[in-house]
């Protein structure tokens, strides 16, 4: 390999090599402002976007989307979509308690979903009691963001 070259191929490896270096910095930076926020700081903007759930011994799962309330400003409306049917959703995070109200008429409640956002998660996932308006018992369930 010529001088010529020789310093060539040296530039560009030291050059590649910063390359990375700053990447990975970059990297560093991001995850930190990414970081995972307890749940006690967690808001209903953290809920905004799609979901699943499951909900124990019922259909195999819901699509749900959740978006800010443009009636109630830090509040929650959405979306579930389940057997074919559409329903309507709003609903709360106050205090770590999420609570979410489900309407298939956009006037009566059908049923109503009370859980908190699951420790060490980020607010991906959500786990508690979903309740058939007229039933004393409720199910398990567990939401998690898509």
């Amino acid at each position: 390999m010529s001088p010529g070259r020789a310093r060539r191929v040296r530039r560009q490896l030291a050059a590649a090599s910063r390359a990375g270096l700053l990447a990975l910095a970059a990297a560093a930076g991001a995850a930190s402002a990414f970081a995972c926020p307890a749940n006690a700081d967690l808001t209903a903007r953290h809920l905004h976007g799609s979901w699943r759930a499951d909900i124990a011994g019922t259909w195999l799962y819901a699509d749900l989307v959740l978006q800010p309330n443009p009636d109630w400003p830090g509040s929650l409306a959405g979306r579930i979509r389940r057997d074919g049917r559409e329903a309507q959703l709003a609903g709360d995070l106050e205090d770590g308690t999420f609570t979410l109200e489900e309407s298939s008429d956009g006037v009566r409640i059908d049923a109503t979903w009370v859980g908190q956002p699951v420790e060490g998660r980020c607010g991906l996932e959500i786990r508690g009691i979903w309740r058939a308006s007229g039933q004393e018992d409720g199910r398990a369930f567990v939401l998690r963001r898509r």
